[in-house]
């Protein structure tokens, strides 16, 4: 396994590249390119990647262990094959539009400012995530714990509160319309 601690990496291109079987812990990626490119059975641990393109990484067994995304494009990543070993990630300004995060625990995740269109979240612990200013357009919220999950600021979702545990969550006013949307009823919210 090839190690690296402490790097920082900037405009560097791993697009399509294989990076299977390396380490990388503390290390910052800046601006760079890794559309495609397989991460199978690498480890990532306490590092940041700000302004990176990840869209379409192969992340199959990669363990993400207190990872932040920055103003990152992870647009259709599959989340799903990471190792879950203290699998935790935040993200900041992304689009992770077309992404899937099937049985993961991504309990107080943090999504802020992010664009989740048409994304899968099935079987996934969010207790207590947030997910501030995101666009949840089309995305799929399917046999979920959403309990004291925070959607107020959210836009644009809909989920069915029968295929979900939702205790305690967290909804503003304007919002509840997506969670009525299966009974195919109109709200309008008159001032």
């Amino acid at each position: 396994m090839n190690s690296h601690a402490g790097k920082q990496f900037d405009k560097t291109d791993f697009s399509e590249k294989d990076m299977s079987r390396h380490e990388f812990t503390e290390c910052e990626f800046m601006n760079c390119n890794f559309s495609k490119t397989n991460f199978t059975n690498s480890t990532f641990i306490d590092c940041s990647f700000t302004n990176c393109n990840l869209s379409l990484a192969v992340l199959n067994n990669t363990g993400i262990k207190t990872v932040k995304f920055v103003n990152c494009k992870l647009m259709g990543v599959n989340f799903s094959p990471c190792n879950s070993f203290l699998f935790s990630v935040s993200f900041l300004d992304c689009i992770l539009d077309l992404s899937s995060f099937f049985q993961k625990n991504m309990k107080k995740t943090v999504f802020v400012n992010c664009s989740l269109k048409e994304s899968q979240f099935e079987e996934v612990d969010l207790t207590g995530a947030v997910f501030k200013n995101c666009d949840l357009l089309h995305a799929v919220f399917t046999r979920n714990v959403l309990e004291k999950a925070d959607f107020r600021t959210a836009k644009n979702y809909s989920i069915n509160p029968e295929l979900n545990k939702m205790k305690r969550s967290k909804f503003s006013y304007l919002g509840i319309a997506g969670l009525l949307d299966k009974y195919g009823i109109d709200v309008e919210f008159n001032e």
